[in-house]
């Protein structure tokens, strides 16, 4: 019998097929995770917990493993997700300080949120766009050549009217 302080859980439909699909695979929690986050965005304790269940893993080894990388998400990112490049050349050509000024702007550090949901900031690794550095990327919006001074402007153009 379920406890009454325990929130019944049901996975999507899609996400289960895919959980059947990978249940006995090498590396199939990592892959679940993966694909939980594209549904979910990030991954809720309550699905967590479900997947636990469903998975018959102890909740450890899911937080075990969502911890450890940095790409899974235990927290909803902003509907805009600020993601700045700390790859190398991003980093020699200044993106510690396009890092600082985000986070400025915003009032908010790096991993977090601000307070009407609207952004999250990330530091990131290399997104492979070197030539452009340093290099923010917003949604999936690519910005080069950044400066200090470009960043009220994308901000402005993300913010939800």
């Amino acid at each position: 019998m379920q406890s009454a302080t325990q929130e019944e859980v049901r996975l999507p439909d899609e996400l289960m097929e895919f959980i059947e699909d990978w249940r006995e695979k090498p590396g199939n929690l990592i892959m679940i995770l993966h694909r939980t986050q594209e549904v979910y965005g990030f991954i809720p304790r309550k699905i967590a917990v479900e997947l636990s269940r469903v998975l018959d893993i102890p909740l450890a080894k899911i937080y075990g493993v969502v911890t450890f990388y940095n790409f899974f998400k235990t927290k909803k990112p902003g509907r805009n997700r600020m993601q700045v490049c700390m790859g190398t050349a991003c980093y020699l050509k200044g993106a510690e300080d396009i890092i600082d000024e985000v986070g400025n702007l915003l009032d908010i550090g790096v991993g977090g949120t601000t307070d009407d949901d609207e952004f999250s900031l990330e530091a990131v690794r290399c997104v492979g766009c070197c030539g452009l550095a340093p290099v923010l990327v917003v949604n999936e919006q690519v910005y080069g050549k950044i400066t200090r001074e470009k960043l009220p402007e994308i901000i402005a153009k993300h913010r939800k009217a």
